[in-house]
């Protein structure tokens, strides 16, 4: 294993320190356009050289493929080992494992994930090569970064925390993602990170302009949030209740429990009703099965009452006789029901959670079955169709699939004129995942230039208008309701009808540059 300066390895770490720090709770974003910076120097200036290098004056060289892919796989594991903490508090609070279990689980997940990572230190040493100074590599890396990007949401499906996620409240340079989706501003945030990177690999005596003219570019970017931008017009109203469920063993939701939590939710429910076309109950642990006849004549009586569109988080039912499989199958699903009644549709969530919503690969990962314990084995819905609340087109998506900018863009491009996200947010206790699940979130907002109601369980429970701003909530960790403002659009934006364009189009020139230097090389 080639040598590997003590200097680079403080600069993954410093660089690892950077990324945690920019996501909530600690929220400082400001550092996003430096973070990667520490890594791409530490990537460029990692080895000593060899012998007739030292003559002609060169210090350090790029790392070789596998050094970088190390360097850049440990920065990865620190990151959401730091970021993603909370998996631990998850599976050992609510996953039923012993604590040995629960950190052994959070250590596979960094390791896993912190994959791409390494892939990103691969490609910026492929590019690079032997050069002493590349601007090749630099000039791609972020080309790279979001192709890797791309690769953790198609692959592995855990696009958590994307850097283009840090910039959600910089309203003027978010509106980038109405064309991008937030590729676009991880690509921006990456292209001032090269440039700082390059100010420190250049020469003494061109270091300090570049530095500033690198600087001023990021202090532009960012002072893009200073600008006050007007509010948007809701004629709309909706009804949020943020239902605080807690919880609970199976066993401990006996019929006396059960009615009694289905009459608080409906009372706060009507106190908090103000004439609007539509109630929304969130995803919760409660046992709310679609064809449990108490819950259906309780929210059924609900929608009479309040003469409203009434969306319900629940455990929606397919009997045997109705799938092709002939076996009973469960959704995680948000059931409509119209003001007479009558529960009219439903959507099915399609995305799921790994060892959350089902067990994938069960034959391998058969002693992981206990993890679903508090949620089950759910069956994945099939279609983002909308659901039609009295010609009000719903756009909605389930918890974590809030994530997934290609997959949420969908239900806009099949005509979801406003989003409704439902949530049981409470799986993350107080750690950051809540905030960093918000921010996220509004990002789909953004995307899609679409009103995004969310209601959760626990809170953040809000209204966020088209341009990702929260303009009505309430605080976590109350059984209340919010009067949300909204509106209906019909406008789709570039991005909402292609998707990830951008994304592809690094990922073919990463790959296109990978095959292009050896070509080069041979050449000469």
């Amino acid at each position: 294993m080639w040598q590997i300066h003590n200097r680079a390895w403080l600069l993954v770490l410093l660089s690892a320190g950077l990324q945690v720090l920019v996501f909530p709770l600690p929220n400082f974003y400001l550092l996003s356009w430096v973070a990667i910076t520490p890594l791409l120097i530490a990537l460029l200036r990692a080895r000593p050289p060899e012998t007739l290098q030292i003559r002609a004056g060169i210090k350090l060289l790029p790392a070789k493929p596998l050094q970088a892919f190390l360097m850049a796989y440990a920065c990865g594991i620190l990151w959401y080992a730091g970021t993603c903490y909370w998996i631990y508090d998850v599976m050992h609070q609510y996953g039923g494992v012993n604590t040995a279990a629960g950190l052994g689980i959070l250590i596979l997940f960094c390791m896993y994930l912190a994959i791409y990572h390494g892939v990103f230190g691969l490609l910026i040493s492929l590019l690079a090569g032997d050069s002493h100074f590349s601007r090749r590599a630099l000039l791609l890396s972020p080309v790279a970064w979001v192709a890797v990007e791309l690769a953790r949401t198609r692959i592995t499906g855990f696009p958590w925390d994307l850097l283009g996620i840090s910039q959600v409240d910089n309203i003027p340079l978010a509106r980038i993602a109405t064309v991008t989706g937030v590729y676009g501003l991880s690509f921006e945030i990456m292209v001032v990170n090269a440039a700082f990177a390059a100010a420190f690999l250049v020469q003494r005596e061109k270091r300090k302009q570049l530095l500033l003219a690198t600087l001023g570019a990021a202090v532009v970017l960012q002072s893009g949030q200073l600008i006050p931008s007007p509010p948007i017009p809701a004629d709309h109203t909706a009804t949020l209740v943020q239902a605080n469920v807690p919880i609970l063993e199976g066993s401990d939701w006996t019929r006396e429990y059960f009615n009694s939590t289905l009459r608080d939710l409906s009372r706060v429910t009507l106190t908090g009703q103000n004439s609007s076309h539509l109630v929304v109950w969130p995803e919760s642990p409660a046992p709310f099965y679609t064809s449990d006849p108490l819950f259906r004549d309780a929210v059924s009586n609900l929608a009479r009452q309040a003469n409203s569109w009434v969306l319900t988080g629940s455990i929606g039912i397919r009997n045997a006789p109705q799938t092709p499989g002939g076996t009973t199958e469960i959704y995680n699903s948000g059931a409509l029901v119209s003001p007479a009644g009558e529960w009219a549709s439903r959507y099915d969530k399609t995305h799921l959670v790994p060892f959350g919503e089902y067990v994938p690969f069960k034959r391998v990962f058969a002693f992981a079955g206990g993890l679903t314990k508090e949620v089950g084995d759910f069956s994945a819905g099939t279609s983002r169709a909308s659901l039609d609340a009295g010609g009000t087109r719903l756009g909605v998506f389930i918890c974590y699939e809030s994530i997934f900018p290609d997959e949420v863009r969908e239900s806009a491009n099949q005509g979801a004129q406003v989003f409704v996200n439902i949530s049981n947010d409470g799986w993350y206790g107080d750690s950051g995942a809540y905030a960093q699940h918000l921010k996220q979130a509004r990002m789909r907002a953004v995307e899609n230039s679409r009103w995004l109601l969310r209601d959760t369980n626990t809170g953040v429970t809000a209204s966020i208008d088209s341009y990702g701003r929260i303009v009505a909530s309430v605080p976590r960790k109350q059984r209340t309701a919010l009067d949300a403002p909204y509106a209906l659009s019909n406008e789709t934006t570039f991005y909402t009808r292609h998707g990830d364009w951008f994304a592809y189009a690094c990922a073919i020139i990463c790959v296109v540059a990978l095959f292009i230097r050896p070509l080069q090389t041979a050449r000469s």
